[in-house]
């Protein structure tokens, strides 16, 4: 494993989903899992994230858009919470499940909508003003 590419990717990472959680993952890593968590850090996070042609918040954006089309849940709403953690907005993440509505159908949308509503609540942006 590059070293470079996992530092940089910890600390994009952190800075998206919160060290906290980042840390209780890798802490959570045993010797079945360490191995893809150090990997993935370091691919997704370091090679991907890391890379500055894309500025964070509009891969957050992107990667809500792809991960509702996929309908994984759990990592939406991991990822709705670093989207906000890197500046993206209520009405941003409202018109992000608008589009996936369109492209992957209302049902998707509907369950993408339930998450964002308990992630916002949760954060306090759900009755704040506009973007």
């Amino acid at each position: 494993m590059n070293n470079d590419l996992f530092e940089q990717g910890l600390k994009q990472r952190k800075a998206t989903l919160g060290a906290e959680y980042v840390e209780k993952n890798l802490e959570a890593a045993d010797d079945f899992t360490r191995p893809f968590q150090e990997a993935m850090t370091a691919w997704c996070w370091g090679f991907g994230w890391a890379d500055d042609a894309i500025d964070a918040k509009t891969r957050s954006m992107m990667n809500l858009s792809m991960i509702g089309a996929l309908g994984k849940m759990r990592e939406w709403e991991i990822h709705c919470r670093g989207a906000i953690n890197n500046g993206v907005g209520k009405e941003e993440i409202r018109a992000i499940v608008h589009v996936i509505g369109i492209y992957c159908g209302v049902p998707q949308a509907l369950e993408c909508f339930r998450v964002a509503r308990k992630v916002l609540e949760e954060t306090g942006q759900l009755h704040g003003s506009p973007d």
